[in-house]
């Protein structure tokens, strides 16, 4: 008789990991596509308005990237406490993310329109670029407690392994935002003023959304709790802080490259900006890590946690390797769709080959960063990315400058940051300290 063969199983965690990571690509592409419109408007309003629109958003960008935490400090936290089936306490968490977003939102919002002119100042704007620039980011920081209620939002819901409905909800915003911004700039006249206005509105009623899903999380009260606070606080400082070493650690890079030349200046945001288009979809793999490790110590499930958190490694250093390949093969033709001057893209092309290669270390890498968010373990995580950027990064990066190596010295400091975070980071990961299961007394 013959033997039936039998179709190969599918891996559970491969599935999973599909059904996490492509929805939360999307929504993580929501703040560039923002960007994207806001550049693709103002650009046909003329030169001033569009060197003022650089300023604003890098200033905007650069606080909305600190307080990331408030996306991943709240999927950690919650997953886990799903993971052990305590959805109350979750939901009590919500709350409290809501609580201490609309705090930093309103605060930064504040600051930002009380500081706007020496900020603007700071990064260089003068003169008419410097009037758009302020006027653009007094209107457009007012949805900032909405961008950083919508961060809290998407946190609680990726934390219940829900990431279709921030998906949805972060695309009708984007729609929303192209439809006013047509409107008001074009259809009104109010220029500068209309992006920002488009741009506010859009945040604040992606913002409404989010909250309001949070508001109707099943938690049994919702008053400020000061333990989750300082919870989620103490928690995302560390994350604060290892965001803000990693962007300290970029602007040493620009600010070393600004004074070799403007072709390496020029050839470095080329790269940069692809790099960081490139953390995206490697980014995407980690906040299914968040969910998956989270919720399954908090369930208890050690073993599932590094059996899970090993096979996202190995498809994180898989889409690297990929997403390298085809950098690598493009090299000679990408540099020019961004630029037609020669010598930026000689620069680009001496430094491409270290960019490529450094893919694959950089999914793994960012996989592992996800696995011990999961884990709760932040504290190592600021601890080692400030070893690596202080470290190892800005000497590399300052003596580039001093004994001219210009742009190829300045990438082969960062692919030695991303070299020594891998090491730290999976040396933490092999020795098991991360793996911290669930009790009863860590929940709310």
């Amino acid at each position: 008789m013959p033997r039936t063969v039998r179709r190969p199983r599918a891996n559970p965690h491969d599935r999973e990991l599909v059904r996490l990571a492509v929805p939360a690509l999307g929504a993580l592409a929501a703040e560039p596509l923002y960007l994207l419109v806001d550049t693709a408007i103002v650009g046909h309003l003329g030169t001033p308005q569009l060197a003022a629109l650089g300023i604003a958003t890098v200033i905007l960008t650069t606080t909305f990237t600190l307080f990331n935490f408030l996306a991943y400090g709240t999927t950690a936290q919650v997953a886990r406490l799903h993971g052990a089936g305590d959805s109350a306490a979750a939901a009590r968490f919500a709350a409290q993310s809501l609580w201490l977003a609309s705090a930093i939102g309103i605060a930064l919002a504040l600051a930002s329109v009380a500081l706007a002119q020496p900020a603007v100042a700071l990064f260089g704007g003068t003169g008419e670029t410097a009037h758009y620039a302020i006027q653009y980011l007094r209107i457009a920081a007012l949805g900032l407690p909405s961008a950083l209620i919508a961060l809290a939002g998407q946190g609680y819901l990726r934390g219940t392994a829900d990431l279709k409905t921030p998906l949805k909800i972060v695309i009708a915003a984007n729609v929303l935002n192209v439809v006013l911004e047509l409107l008001f700039v074009y259809g009104f006249d109010w220029g500068m003023r209309g992006s920002a206005a488009g741009t506010a509105i859009a945040q604040t009623t992606m913002g409404a959304a989010f909250a309001i899903l949070l508001l109707r999380a099943p938690a049994d009260r919702r008053r400020p709790d000061r333990r989750a606070i300082s919870r989620l606080a103490r928690i995302g400082g560390h994350l604060f802080v290892r965001t803000a070493a990693l962007t300290g650690a970029f602007a040493v890079a620009s600010a070393v490259l600004a004074r070799v030349g403007t072709a390496s200046l020029g050839a470095h945001q080329i790269a940069f900006q692809l790099w960081s288009f490139l953390a995206l979809v490697l980014d995407a793999i980690a906040i299914a890590a968040q969910v998956v490790v989270g919720r399954a110590l908090g369930a208890g499930r050690s073993q599932e946690a590094k059996t899970a958190a090993t096979r996202m490694i190995w498809w994180a250093v898989a889409l690297g390797t990929v997403l390298g390949a085809i950098m690598l093969a493009l090299g000679s033709v990408l540099p020019q769709a961004f630029t037609d001057d020669p010598a930026v893209v000689e620069r680009a092309r001496a430094v491409w080959w270290l960019f490529a290669l450094m893919q694959p270390a950089a999914g793994a890498v960012f996989a592992l960063d996800g696995i011990l968010i999961g884990a709760g373990d932040s504290r190592f995580l600021m601890w080692s990315m400030l070893a690596c950027a202080f470290g190892v990064f800005v000497p590399i990066a300052l003596l580039s400058l001093v004994l001219d190596w210009g742009i190829v010295g300045v990438w082969a400091g960062i692919v030695a940051l991303i070299s020594a975070r891998l090491v730290l980071t999976l040396t933490r990961f092999v020795r098991g300290r991360w793996v911290i299961p669930d009790s009863p007394g860590d929940r709310l």
